[in-house]
C-alpha cells in the first residue's frame, strides 16, 4: 500500500459494533471497566490486548499510532505530549542498557542540545558532538569509546544537511549503539530512517503530520529490539499524548502527503528564486547540485522530494537588518514553529538555536544573517511576492 493511502485508512474503522465509525472517536475516559478482575489481570500484565488505565493504552491512542508505524513501517509506535518529550523518553529507552554517552550530531535543534546538556547531563548522561557527515569521523570515536546511541536528524536544523543513514547505521550495528534519528523535517513521504536502518524514530508532530498549528505532540517509531522497552516506561513515566490531541493529529495526518508534496514543490521553487536575489547572499536547499550532501540526497530521497524547510543568508546583514527585513513581511507568519500550511519564518539565531554557545554555533556554520522559513501550501508567486517586498 502506498504511503498516501496508508495515510488515509491506517489505525481507523475498529469493529468495536456492529455499526463501525468512520474517523476514530475521541475516548476521553481516564480507566476502563473490564469485564472482570481476572481480564484487568491479564491486561495489567500484558498478556492480553485491552484497555483498563488511559496511561497505559486508550484506543484514539493506539489508532494514531497505529497510523504513524504503518507510515513509518516501524514495529510499534507511542504517542507522546511534545516532540521533546518523545525524544528524551526515546533516549531514556534506549540508554537503559547501554553506555550513558550520546554521540549527537553537531547539526542539530538548539532544544536537542539543551535537552542532552541540562536535562540529561546532570543525571550521568554525557554527549559528545561529531559532523556526522564525516563519516571517519564517526567511526573513529563509536571505535574509540562505548556509546549508547548516536543522535541525528534526516535534514539538520537549520543549515539542512543530510546524512548517510545507512552508512551511519551500519557503523553503529557494529559498535553496538542504537541509531536514533529525528525525522521531522524529511517526515515519511521523503525518508523512512527504519528502513535504512535505524533503531529509533522520533517526530514532533506539532509539525507537517499535524501541519496546521494546532496541536503539539510528539511521536516514537521503532524496531522490535526497543519497542516494549519503550512501551513499559512509559506505562510509568506516563508522557502520553492526550486523546483529543492523538484525534487532531490524525486528522491532519490523512492529508499530510498531499500537503507536503505542495511544501516540496513550493521551497524547491522559492530556493530557486532566492538564489537571483542581489539581498541574499546564499541559499540552503538539498535540491542544490552543489549541496555538499548531494550524492545522500540523491540516493535517499525521491526526486522532486526535497522538503518544505528553506534556509537563506541575508547578504550584509546582522540583526538589526534581519529583524527589519522580517518586520517587512506581511504575509509569512513570524512564528516559533514549522511545518504549518502557511508559510513560516524564524531567526534561528534568537529562537531554535538561542542558548547554542557561539563557539557552537561558528562549528555549526551558523551566522547571525540566516533566516529559516517553513513553506506553505499558499500559491507560490504570493509567497515570492512578499519576500520580494521585504527584500526591496
Amino acid at each position: 500500500m502506498k504511503i498516501h493511502t496508508k495515510a488515509v485508512h491506517a489505525g481507523d474503522r475498529k469493529p468495536a459494533q456492529t455499526q463501525i465509525p468512520v474517523s476514530t472517536p475521541v475516548h476521553f475516559a481516564a480507566s476502563w471497566i473490564c469485564a472482570d478482575q481476572a481480564e484487568q489481570d491479564r491486561i495489567f500484565a500484558a498478556e492480553e490486548k485491552g484497555f483498563a488505565y488511559s496511561r497505559y493504552a486508550n484506543p484514539t491512542n493506539q489508532a494514531l499510532e497505529e497510523q504513524i508505524t504503518a507510515l513509518e513501517n516501524g514495529f510499534g509506535s507511542l504517542a507522546c505530549a511534545s516532540g521533546m518529550v518523545a525524544l528524551q523518553h526515546a533516549l531514556t529507552a534506549a540508554l537503559i542498557d547501554r553506555p550513558k554517552r550520546v554521540l549527537c550530531a553537531r547539526d542539530i535543534y538548539g532544544a536537542t542540545i539543551k535537552l542532552l546538556m541540562d536535562v540529561l547531563g546532570p543525571f550521568g548522561v554525557e554527549t559528545t558532538f561529531v559532523d556526522t557527515n564525516d563519516l571517519p569521523a564517526v567511526a573513529a570515536k563509536l571505535t574509540a569509546e562505548k556509546y549508547g546511541v548516536l543522535l541525528m536528524e534526516t535534514i539538520s536544523n537549520p543549515l539542512l544537511r543530510v546524512g548517510d543513514i545507512p552508512a551511519l547505521a551500519q557503523l553503529c550495528r557494529a559498535n553496538g549503539a542504537a541509531l536514533m534519528v529525528d525525522n521531522t523535517f524529511a517526515s515519511p513521504l521523503l525518508v523512512r530512517p527504519l528502513e535504512l536502518g535505524a533503531h529509533i524514530v522520533v517526530h514532533s508532530s506539532t509539525k507537517y503530520l499535524g501541519g496546521h498549528g494546532d496541536t503539539m505532540g510528539g511521536l516514537i517509531v521503532s524496531d522490535e529490539e526497543h519497542f516494549e522497552t519503550i512501551r513499559r516506561l512509559s506505562r510509568i513515566a506516563g508522557p502520553i499524548l492526550g486523546p483529543m490531541e492523538c484525534f487532531l493529529t490524525m486528522r491532519g495526518i490523512k492529508t499530510f502527503p498531499l500537503r507536503m508534496e505542495r511544501q516540496c514543490r513550493n521551497a524547491q521553487g522559492f530556493a530557486a528564486w532566492l538564489r537571483n536575489q542581489p539581498g541574499v547572499e546564499r541559499v540552503f536547499y538539498p535540491d542544490d547540485p552543489q549541496h555538499p550532501d548531494a550524492t545522500t540526497i540523491a540516493r535517499l530521497m525521491p526526486d522532486g522530494l526535497y522538503g518544505g524547510m528553506v534556509s537563506f543568508e541575508l547578504k550584509n546583514a546582522a540583526k538589526p537588518e534581519v529583524f527589519a527585513f522580517l518586520d517587512r513581511l506581511q504575509m509569512v507568519v513570524k512564528a516559533t514553529s514549522l511545518g504549518d500550511v502557511h508559510t513560516m519564518v524564524l531567526h534561528p539565531w534568537i529562537a531554535s538555536h538561542r542558548d547554542v554557545p557561539p563557539k557552537q554555533k561558528e562549528r555549526m556554520g551558523l551566522r547571525e544573517n540566516l533566516v529559516r522559513f517553513s513553506v506553505g501550501i499558499e500559491a507560490l508567486e504570493d509567497i515570492i511576492a512578499d519576500v520580494q517586498q521585504a527584500l526591496a
